[in-house]
């Protein structure tokens, strides 16, 4: 191989290496688009998107949409909003939405929605064509007791002012729900409701629910109306079921004490009983220490047998037993 050879091949191999780092960091494509579409972006512009770690095409395409869409935007707020972590595509596509729908939107107020979390798009869409929530049944008692289930379906639109901070559906729901059970609470009887359903939504708008949230209430409509169990009914049942379980107790320790009290006077009895047995059981050891001792004569004792065989005689007559007899 000749040097002329080699210093042709080391020349051409540099114009290829230098092309391929050219081509990678300048997106030629992208750029001949931007022109043709009327946008100016530089090529010095595109080559500092790669260098920044942004993918070009995420900014030039929804920039050439924007431009075309007549918005006016830049690559610098385009590409501060990717960095930032948000999606640009959705955010350009929310403020032509707007703008075809003449809704006032910012670039500065899209971008902060969509860094919140919430679809910035959607919500525009919601803005022009109302959303339906419908709730699941919710359950109310009247005066008379009286379950009455009621399913409401909440007509609303996105609050474009309220997106960031306010309350979502969740929280709307929750507070329909508050007012539905609150005002079934207040009708005398379910035919009050049944009779006037309108009642209920009538009453439940007028009490300003959409304050605080990211939506403003058109109209709450109420779709079904059931009626469920007699809890009045229900309540007075368990209560009188309670009462009788605690008076069925409060017999049970009165019946408990009595044996108990019987069980004590039947041993008191029994106690006494051997007491005097035992002191029965004492009167010969006593009457023989007497006759012992000479304190007792014979005649003494006669008399004594005498007087208890009368004693047997008048209890045996009277139907009466001593302690002796039932040992």
């Amino acid at each position: 191989m000749t040097p002329e050879l080699l210093t042709v091949l080391l020349i051409s191999g540099g114009i290829l290496i230098f092309l391929a780092i050219f081509f990678t960091l300048v997106p030629i494509p992208l750029w001949i688009s931007s022109l043709a579409a009327g946008v100016r972006v530089s090529i010095f512009t595109l080559v500092g998107m790669r260098l920044r770690r942004v993918t070009p095409s995420k900014i030039v395409n929804p920039l050439i949409k924007a431009v075309k869409a007549g918005i006016n935007l830049n690559t610098n707020q385009l590409e501060s909003h990717f960095l930032a972590g948000g999606n640009v595509d959705r955010v350009v596509n929310a403020l032509i939405a707007a703008h075809r729908a003449n809704i006032e939107l910012s670039f500065e107020r899209a971008a902060a929605i969509d860094l919140a979390g919430r679809n910035v798009l959607e919500a525009v869409q919601m803005s022009v064509n109302p959303k339906v929530i419908e709730t699941p049944f919710i359950a109310g008692v009247a005066m008379n007791g009286i379950e009455v289930k009621a399913k409401a379906r909440i007509t609303v639109r996105a609050n474009i002012d309220r997106l960031v901070g306010g309350a979502g559906e969740e929280t709307v729901i929750a507070r329909v729900g508050e007012g539905v059970i609150s005002t079934i609470g207040s009708c005398q009887d379910q035919k009050e409701v049944l009779e006037n359903p309108e009642m209920i939504s009538r009453t439940v708008l007028a009490k300003g629910l959409d304050s605080g949230t990211a939506f403003e209430i058109l109209s709450i409509d109420i779709a079904d109306i059931d009626i469920g169990k007699n809890i009045g009914a229900v309540l007075q049942t368990d209560q009188a079921e309670a009462d009788k379980n605690i008076a069925q107790a409060k017999a049970e320790e009165r019946r408990a004490m009595a044996i108990a009290s019987e069980q004590e006077m039947k041993s008191r009895v029994e106690e006494m009983r051997a007491k005097v047995v035992a002191a029965e059981a004492e009167v010969p050891l006593a009457i023989a220490e007497a006759l012992r001792d000479g304190n007792f004569s014979v005649m003494d004792y006669a008399n004594y047998l005498n007087v208890t065989a009368d004693t047997k005689m008048r209890q045996a007559i009277g139907g009466q037993s001593s302690p002796n007899d039932s040992q």
